[in-house]
């Protein structure tokens, strides 16, 4: 073989190998952190008479981040993975459950829900021919319609979604919380989660969680 032919071997066989590298990093799928229990993480809080905890885990940098094929942080949305432990021996519900972000500076942030989120990382706007992507319409098709669908299926993977939360088990899940232009979002914040219900219906106290220096990486 000569050597022109030989380079021309070499060279094929590398770009075979990098559009297989790519081909996978594309169609790599955002798979759910496995929970601990709630009392493991550095931000819970515990309700002993009620025998729940719940707790949250902020990802707002890398290694953390590395598991979203979507750079949420860069479109100013921060997400925070939420862990509920149930000690009790009845279920509760948390398909009600309502969760705010509370900084320092007395800013409240509802967490957003599927379509807010597809909105800002697909940067959705107004479109004479809009192509539907879950429930969002999206402007034209091919590879930039691809990709949103990719996104929109990572944020629905990822969202905690749980109906109730069974006796001596733990369900978890990412909430999303806009904080493009807000001060000061993490130092001294404060994670509230209302609307948890026991099996009888009554709603439990609120669970206040203080988000610590060491459970995320500075802004």
């Amino acid at each position: 073989m000569s050597v022109p032919r030989l380079a021309v071997s070499w060279l094929t066989s590398l770009l075979g190998i990098a559009f297989l590298c790519i081909s996978l990093l594309a169609a790599k799928e955002f798979v759910r952190p496995t929970a601990d229990r709630a009392a493991s993480y550095p931000c819970h809080d515990t309700h002993p008479a009620e025998k729940v905890t719940a707790a949250v885990d902020v990802y707002n940098a890398p290694p953390k981040t590395d598991i979203f094929a979507t750079n949420y942080m860069q479109e100013g949305i921060l997400p925070v993975f939420v862990v509920i432990t149930n000690d009790g021996d009845q279920p509760v519900s948390v398909n009600h459950m309502l969760s705010e972000w509370v900084t320092t500076r007395k800013s409240k942030l509802e967490a957003l829900d599927v379509d807010d989120v597809m909105r800002r990382v697909g940067h959705v706007s107004g479109s004479s021919n809009p192509h539907p992507v879950g429930p969002i319409n999206l402007p034209g098709h091919g590879p930039k319609n691809k990709k949103a669908q990719q996104e929109y299926d990572e944020i629905t993977r990822a969202m905690f979604t749980a109906a109730a939360v069974e006796p001596h088990s733990t369900q978890s899940g990412f909430l999303f919380f806009d904080v493009q232009n807000v001060r000061d979002y993490l130092a001294g914040a404060h994670v509230y989660l209302t609307g948890i219900r026991d099996s009888s219906g009554n709603e439990l106290m609120y669970f206040d969680i203080a988000v610590v220096p060491s459970n995320a990486a500075g802004p």
